[in-house]
């Protein structure tokens, strides 16, 4: 197996700060939920990792009977509140965990947390199979998105309205977008906000004036646009080559043990990142595996 990054930097802690917490894995028996009874592992969070979390879960229980791992989605930021709450035991999170909310964890739990990345997204833009346009530059998508390009005819497509889809605020994809594409500025005012990515999916696919953006492994019956020239491929993950890149990362209030651990440190293993392949995503390891 070929290695893409060091296996130091797949567990970082939350804020430079904090302590780097170890990589080992815990001992077995303890409690997913840190009670030290419970076989159940909860994770919550990103409406972009939901594909994956579940096929994770499903894989990891077929080989460790009594082991039940719920999954949920709702956003990045409710995975994080959830996490808070020591209502889940991982929290499901496809952006950088933010300042105010470090603070947060560590005035809840008396300590910063750990971060896990877990693989690697190209955050696409999906465009109508039947939209011309194949290339679009970031001040282009800012102006979409922000309003200030409302016409198809403006970025190389007909003279037809621009239909602009976002996810909601609690989404690490709105919030990522916002940084990277829009630059901390507004969505338009006119943008229609979507719960879920399916959602967006569904009606871009529907929608030749429709436009919206989510993860790769969502991109079905719709076509992804290039960004400065350059398609959300793997490949283009790896080079540094596509400029919406982003993480995908678990996040645990504490160093996690037992079985959280072990579902953790499969997840990081050949097994668990061939299901990164597998899904849609780029994993942080390249198997030495067919895919199956």
């Amino acid at each position: 197996m070929s290695l893409l990054r060091s296996p130091a930097a797949i567990c970082l802690p939350l804020a430079i700060l904090s302590v780097l917490f170890g990589c080992r894995s815990g001992g077995s028996g303890e409690s997913s939920r840190f009670s030290g009874n419970s076989e159940e592992i909860r994770i919550k969070g990103s409406d972009t990792m939901v594909l994956l979390n579940r096929r994770l879960a499903a894989r990891f229980m077929k080989t460790h009977p009594g082991v039940a791992i719920s999954v949920e989605g709702g956003g990045s930021a409710t995975g994080l509140e959830a996490l808070k709450a020591s209502r889940v035991d991982i929290a499901a999170v496809s952006r950088p965990v933010e300042g105010g909310e470090v603070q947060q964890i560590y005035a809840r739990k008396g300590r910063l947390g750990v971060r896990f990345l877990l693989a690697q997204d190209p955050l696409s833009v999906y465009l109508n199979p039947g939209n011309p346009v194949e290339n679009l530059k970031l001040d282009q998508l800012r102006g979409i998105f922000s309003g200030a390009i409302r016409s198809w005819s403006s970025v190389g497509g007909a003279e037809r309205p621009i239909r602009v889809l976002i996810r909601p605020p609690t989404s690490g994809s709105y919030r990522f977008f916002q940084q990277h594409v829009l630059l901390g500025g507004r969505y338009s005012k006119d943008a229609e906000t979507m719960l879920r990515t399916i959602q967006i999916v569904e009606r871009v696919r529907d929608d030749p004036l429709a436009i919206g953006y989510g993860g790769l492994a969502w991109a079905r019956d719709v076509r992804c646009s290039r960004i400065e020239g350059v398609p959300p491929t793997a490949e283009s993950v790896r080079s540094g080559a596509y400029p919406l890149t982003r993480y995908l990362s678990f996040y645990t209030s504490k160093p996690p043990e037992g079985r959280a651990r072990s579902f953790i440190d499969w997840c990081l293993s050949p097994e668990g990142q061939l299901v990164v392949r597998q899904v849609g995503y780029v994993p942080l390891w390249i198997p030495d595996m067919e895919a199956g």
